[in-house]
């Protein structure tokens, strides 16, 4: 019963990450309305910066006792973030949040194969098929070469790119290395890239009801990351993960609440092939994992 109530408490909490990181995206869009990319980054990158160092403080997650490996790996895992960030809001801006998250959930897929790629780990043909349909379900959503087709869908998927390197970098970083001061070195790097392009930038003024989407979007997005770094203490991994597509269903209600979109029936159909076959390739890995478990 406490294993299961452990996993439900991680579901949760999963649930609860993913709706603060789509919240998060309502507000950075209605800003991108009235301010630009990298004014937007900057201020927010502040603003999360602060918040996240001051939960590093009081979980005392913060040292420099790291090894240069360990740096070098959250630099580039900084990079990766920084990438991830400027084309996926460019494309928030320029298509249906739904749309734009569902390109995201590509995510599992590709660092399924980013894994075997560069990390030589062993996928098996029904994963690699898995990945396949899904890639598949990625053309229904972004349909290159017809009328009316979004170019932006392209910066999504870049997006998927550097979210991937992201995530197989973190693979990489030694477990000592506490998570949240991880997350803050990649606010500060986006805010101090963003700084550094601002000044190609022309300043807008800022109101007062773009200071409250501001704050609270930096407020969103900290508590997200702090319930993503929860979510790991929690129950089984394999249990848990697949609550990360609860964040599809938050754009798709978001999306039409906020600005009355909701997506044609291929993009749908796209979605859902992309979501079961991101879930079977969990389940595999699970699987996978347990078989070769050593006893």
């Amino acid at each position: 019963m406490a294993k299961y109530s452990d996993n439900v408490r991680g579901a949760l909490l999963m649930v609860a990450s993913m709706a603060a990181f789509t919240f998060n995206d309502v507000f950075i869009k209605l800003l991108g309305a009235e301010l630009p990319l990298f004014q937007i980054l900057m201020l927010r990158g502040m603003l999360t910066s602060f918040c996240i160092f001051l939960l590093c403080i009081y979980f005392k997650a913060w040292t420099f006792n790291i090894a240069p490996r360990d740096w070098r790996l959250i630099g580039l895992r900084s990079l990766g973030d920084i990438g991830a960030s400027y084309f996926f809001l460019t494309a928030l801006f320029n298509m249906p949040l739904a749309n734009a998250t569902s390109i995201l959930q590509l995510l599992p897929l590709t660092v399924a194969l980013g894994g075997m790629l560069f990390f030589q780990e062993v996928i098996g043909w029904r994963r690699a098929l898995a990945i396949a349909v899904g890639f598949g379900g990625m053309f229904l959503i972004v349909r290159p070469g017809i009328e009316g087709f979004n170019h932006y869908s392209f910066y999504a998927l870049v997006a998927v790119g550097f979210v991937t390197l992201r995530d197989l970098v973190t693979r990489k970083i030694s477990r000592e290395v506490p998570s949240l001061m991880v997350t803050c070195f990649n606010a500060l790097s986006i805010c101090l890239y963003s700084s550094i392009a601002m000044l190609w930038v022309d300043w807008v003024p800022v109101g007062p009801t773009n200071v409250i989407y501001l704050v609270t979007a930096a407020f969103l997005v900290s508590a997200a990351y702090l319930l993503s770094v929860m979510v790991m203490r929690q129950g089984d991994v394999s249990f848990i993960a697949p609550f990360r597509y609860t964040g599809l269903i938050w754009a798709l209600v978001l999306g039409f609440i906020f600005f009355d979109h909701w997506p044609d029936t291929l993009t749908l159909i796209g979605a859902g092939v992309i979501v079961l076959s991101g879930l079977f390739t969990m389940w595999r890995e699970t699987r996978f994992r347990a078989q070769t478990k050593p006893l």
